[in-house]
């Protein structure tokens, strides 16, 4: 059973920046196709970008260029730095994971239903 645990939230004003960790505790990260989502109040979680087991990252268009996936298997962690935040990115920030070797469609790994492992999420407040 993998459990993930998410820092690095805070407030920033707009055009900062922050790195958002994902400690991975159970069997190694590089176990697993892993993500980031976000979730804004009252709207849906969305997916913000992915990095799968062979290290390739994609990101949602809206985020392309200023967010950057990565993870570390040694240390059993996973990042996102996020530059440029606009108050728009505003949002609580999940890390995800799933024990798929890849994703066969590309669409899935947007998909929020494909990973069975959440962790409790980290706020982002932006002020413009």
């Amino acid at each position: 059973q993998v459990h993930l645990t998410e820092s690095g939230g805070g407030s920033v004003q707009a055009g900062g920046s922050l790195r958002l960790s994902c400690e991975v505790s159970g069997p190694s990260a590089s176990r697993y196709c892993t993500a980031w989502f976000r979730q804004a109040p009252g709207k849906e979680r969305e997916w913000v970008g992915s990095v799968d087991r062979d290290g390739s990252t994609t990101y949602a268009d809206s985020v392309k260029g200023r967010f950057t996936c990565s993870k570390d298997n040694a240390k059993n962690i996973l990042y996102l730095q996020v530059d440029n935040l606009q108050p728009e990115d505003t949002a609580m920030y999940y890390c995800a994971a799933a024990g798929v070797d890849y994703w066969p469609l590309r669409s899935m790994r947007r998909d929020l239903s494909k990973y069975p492992y959440w962790g409790q999420g980290t706020q982002v407040t932006v002020s413009s």
